[in-house]
């Protein structure tokens, strides 16, 4: 792949209140610039960033409806009323659920869960949720990650004599449902000034606002810190502000006192014993609450999130590893059979979007396969496949394009669709779905930015290896958890050499091990370029080149770091700024 590297030499002035700033930090100025690129320009705003305080959240009860939401929980728990927890099937949904039925457990008795099975019910709420509850004598649901679009539903549960409280972070339509509450940031003329909190997030405020009315001390509340932290890194959530207070605090208790059920997840990826950050969220545990769902039903996650017994939980840690087995061979064969598929497709090449759909391909999985073509094509991507008449699908999104406006504008085809910017949902008769794609790829054209379209590295700082020290590595983890909002700062460093070590590795030959040398310093820098081989034979030809990278713990040497590079590209005598 080809990135285009986009650096911005700092102007004098920048540079000189990096100086000033690094100096009443005791950092380096490399790293005060890269505060100061995030808006942090003072003393006292870098230390909160640095140490975030759980004091800082903000009052639960400056979100719209959240006084109605306690007040309605207060009296179906005086009245002894059937409580259930709802949620959706992805990593949030299933979060969100544990999160808010471990924590009313520990005071009422008569509560519930229910996550819809994906294939047999689809995405939020289902008659058959509703039927269950109606046998089961439930008079109120609090729904959580979906049901901001559920008007009939709902309608259809008041009824029958069931209550909703929506806790949902999905952008609402004109209309709501009739809820008793509905908690949602993103409502019109809601005030509550965080907007970007996720599912869980949402039912985290919720619980925190209940504690806060019955004097149940915050303490109670600072064991679920850690599903927070999961469902943040796994939804893809901006890290800023309050997410980044709740990601900062619950990767703090996933590394010092996980519940059970992430204590087991954590022992079957193989991450005991190491400090664990937002990215192996990403790419170890989030994976794997999501795959029960994905392949068969997301319940099995939330049993395993809410188990006590640790002997029981390992053995559903390992039952749910083996459907993330399975669920990886499909996305494998899936990606595979798209790709052909976008290779045959010549048109698709010249488009600014791709939209795929094929009645075989697995309901659960398409959602993993409209993120890979994304990453692989760099355009926003829709994968759909067929449900009787229907088709359902997923669309992912390129960086800075909004892809669920892209899918509202189609909405007289649609007969549901829900999201954010960057990931979104959507059904609609299989018979539209080819002038669906003709609408879709219409407004992504009229709408996208050419650089949108493209790969690009944002260079955050050239620096050279005499720069790397231990101290600069410790203080640049002060700027964890890492995230959308918060991207893990990428350096460059020019004219590098190789030591004469380096040498090719992996299963396929497809990875680089690097030991490298600048002509500034005599440091020798280990690296790794994952799926980088290509360049392998340039690198021994012992000529310089140029390298993009982030700064990283070699997890196999305490106390060392290494470079993970990012893009190789040749040297061409002076340093590049495009």
């Amino acid at each position: 792949m080809h990135f285009k590297w986009n650096y911005q030499t700092p102007t004098p002035d920048k540079q000189k209140a990096a100086e000033e700033l690094g100096e009443k930090l005791n950092i380096s100025p490399i790293l005060a610039s890269l505060l100061i690129k995030r808006g942090i320009t003072t003393e006292s705003a870098a230390k909160r960033f640095f140490r975030p305080q759980l004091a800082d959240l903000i009052n639960p009860f400056l979100m719209k409806d959240m006084d109605l939401a306690v007040d309605r929980l207060n009296d179906a728990m005086g009245r002894k009323e059937r409580i259930l927890v709802y949620g959706d099937y992805d990593v949030d949904g299933c979060t969100a659920v544990a999160l808010v039925y471990k924590f009313l457990r520990q005071y009422y008795s008569n509560i519930d869960y229910y996550i819809p099975d994906r294939y047999d019910e689809g995405y939020g709420v289902s008659r058959k949720g509703l039927e269950y509850a109606k046998e089961n004598g439930v008079k109120l649901i609090i729904i959580l990650d979906c049901g901001i679009k559920a008007i009939e539903e709902i309608a259809y549960a008041k009824s029958i004599g069931i209550d909703f409280i929506i806790c949902d972070h999905h952008v609402p339509d004109e209309q709501m449902p009739p809820a008793v509450a509905i908690l949602n940031p993103k409502r019109e003329g809601d005030t509550y000034p965080f907007k970007d909190l996720c599912g869980c997030g949402v039912g985290f405020k919720f619980m925190q606002a209940f504690a806060k009315n019955n004097g149940i001390p915050f303490s109670r509340l600072i064991p679920l810190l850690d599903f927070c932290a999961v469902s943040i890194a796994a939804d893809l959530v901006p890290v800023v502000d309050e997410n980044r207070i709740l990601a900062f605090h619950g990767l703090k208790q996933l590394n010092q006192n996980p519940s059970v059920g992430l204590k087991a997840i954590i022992d079957i990826c193989g991450l005991s014993g190491r400090e664990l950050s937002m990215s192996d969220i990403v790419f170890k545990i989030g994976p794997r609450i999501n795959a029960s769902g994905r392949m068969e039903n997301g319940k099995e996650s939330v049993d395993l999130l809410v188990e006590r017994d640790l002997g029981y939980a390992l053995n559903a840690a390992k039952h749910i590893n083996e459907y993330n087995e399975q669920r990886k061979d499909v996305d494998r064969h899936m990606t595979e059979e798209a790709n052909q598929i976008v290779a045959r497709l010549e048109n698709q090449k010249h488009q600014s979007s791709i939209v795929l759909y094929d009645e075989n391909w697995k309901k659960g999985v398409i959602g993993i396969v409209a993120s890979r073509l994304t990453e692989i094509y760099f355009r926003p991507t829709v994968v759909l496949t067929r449900d009787d008449n229907l088709a359902t699908g997923s669309a992912r999104s390129v960086a800075g394009f909004d892809v669920y406006s892209a899918i509202k504008s189609c909405r007289d085809l649609l007969l549901n669709f829900g999201g954010h910017t960057y990931a979104a949902g959507l059904t609609l008769k299989w018979n539209d779905v080819t002038e669906f794609r003709k609408r879709f790829q219409k407004y992504v054209e009229d709408h996208i930015e050419p650089e949108q379209t493209e790969a690009i590295i944002d260079i955050d700082a050239i620096i050279d290896f005499k720069d790397i020290t231990k101290k600069l590595h410790a203080d640049l983890k002060r700027f964890s958890p890492f995230g959308p909002g918060n991207t893990k700062p990428i350096f460059c460093t020019t004219n590098v050499y190789d030591f004469g070590t380096s040498k090719v590795v992996g299963r396929e030959q497809e990875h680089i091990k690097l030991e490298l040398v600048d002509s500034k310093s005599n440091n020798v820098m280990n690296g790794i370029a994952f799926g980088q081989s290509a360049s392998a034979r340039y690198i021994k030809s012992k000529r310089g080149f140029d390298i993009a990278y982030t700064i990283e713990d070699n997890v196999f040497k305490r106390g060392a770091m290494q470079l993970q590079i990012e893009d190789i590209r040749p040297n061409e005598g002076e340093d590049r700024e495009d």
